[in-house]
C-alpha cells in the first residue's frame, strides 16, 4: 500500500510543530512541510501532489493548510481546490490557527447540554476567525445568535457576511464595550461562547453571576486573565454559578480528537474538502 503523505502548506515562517505532531499521531507516514506559503505558490505544489500517483492511489496523498493567519489560509485553500480537475485531486483540510477544530469543539460542548435549534446563543469576540466560525455553526444548527463585538459596525458586518452564507440565519449584532452592554448581550441567552484574544476578560464574574438564563458557558482563552471571570481553564462541564462551564483546556480534548479524526478521513478518499462545517460534522460523529 502506498505511504500516506500529507503536504503541509503553512503561511508562517516556520511550519507548525503542533500540526506536525498531530499528523504523525494520526498515522501519517510522511510530512512534506512548506512554510511562508503565499497563494501564487500553491498550484505547482498541488500539481506535484496529484501528478505523481494514479487516480486510484490519490487517496494516499492529502493537503493540510495551516499557519497562524486564517485569512491567508482561506486563500491557500481556494488555490488548492482551484488547482484540481477531473479525477486529479486530493483531499484537503483547512485548520489555520486551529480555527475550525476549535470552533467545532466549542459548539459541540454547548450542544451536549442545550438543544441548539431555537436556543439563544451569545458569541463574544464573534468577528474574529474562530468567532465567525462559531456563529456559522450555531446558525446552521438553528440557534438565534447574538454576534458580539466591541464595535457595533464590525458586528453588523459579520452578521451581513455570515447571513449571506447561511440562508435563514437568525443573527443579531450587539455591541459589548462594558459590563452593562455585555450583560444586555448575555441576558436571556442559554449559551455563551467567548473567542477573544489571550489575556482579555470579556465577561466579568459579576456579569456571569447576575445572568440566570445561561445553561452553558464556553471560554476559549487559555491565558489569564481568562475570557469569562469565574471559569477555570481546565473546566470541563464543571458546575459554576448554576451553569456548566468549559475552559480552553477542557474544550481542548475534544478539539484534538476532531483534529486527528479529520486527518484520518483525508486518506479515506481523494475528494474531501474539510472546512468548518465538514469538520464539525466529523466531531458530531465521534
Amino acid at each position: 500500500m502506498p505511504a500516506k503523505i500529507l503536504v503541509c502548506l503553512d503561511s508562517d515562517a516556520q511550519p507548525s510543530v503542533f500540526d506536525g505532531v498531530v499528523a504523525v499521531d494520526a498515522g501519517v507516514d510522511h510530512l512534506f512541510r512548506h512554510s511562508g506559503m503565499q497563494p501564487e505558490q500553491v498550484r505547482d505544489l498541488v500539481y506535484g501532489a496529484i501528478f505523481t500517483r494514479g487516480p486510484k492511489e490519490l487517496n494516499h496523498t492529502a493537503v493540510f493548510v495551516g499557519g497562524s493567519d486564517v485569512a491567508i489560509g482561506e486563500k491557500l485553500l481556494a488555490e488548492v481546490t482551484g488547482s484540481f480537475f477531473g479525477p486529479m485531486r486530493v483531499s484537503v483540510m483547512l485548520d489555520s490557527n486551529g480555527a475550525n477544530t476549535t470552533a467545532a469543539a466549542a459548539v459541540l460542548a454547548a450542544r451536549k447540554h442545550v438543544e441548539l435549534r431555537g436556543a439563544t446563543a451569545t458569541v463574544l469576540a464573534a468577528t474574529g476567525p474562530v468567532g465567525r466560525r462559531i456563529v456559522r455553526l450555531l446558525a446552521r444548527e438553528g440557534a438565534r445568535v447574538r454576534v458580539g463585538s466591541r464595535k457595533l459596525a464590525q458586528a453588523e458586518q459579520a452578521c451581513q457576511e455570515i447571513g449571506a452564507a447561511v440562508p435563514g440565519a437568525e443573527l443579531t449584532p450587539v455591541e459589548t464595550r462594558d459590563d452593562a452592554s455585555v450583560k444586555a448581550a448575555v441576558d436571556g441567552a442559554q449559551v455563551l461562547i467567548t473567542a477573544g484574544a489571550p489575556k482579555v476578560e470579556l465577561v466579568s464574574t459579576n456579569v456571569l453571576s447576575a445572568t440566570k438564563s445561561l445553561a452553558v458557558a464556553v471560554d476559549l482563552n487559555a491565558v489569564p486573565p481568562l475570557g469569562i471571570g469565574g471559569i477555570e481553564v481546565h473546566d470541563n462541564a464543571t458546575e459554576r454559578n448554576g451553569l456548566l462551564a468549559y475552559g480552553a483546556i477542557g474544550v481542548g480534548g475534544t478539539k484534538m480528537k476532531i483534529h486527528k479524526a479529520a486527518l484520518k478521513q483525508l486518506f479515506e478518499r481523494n475528494d474531501l474538502v474539510l472546512d468548518a462545517e465538514a469538520i464539525y460534522e466529523i466531531g458530531k460523529s465521534l
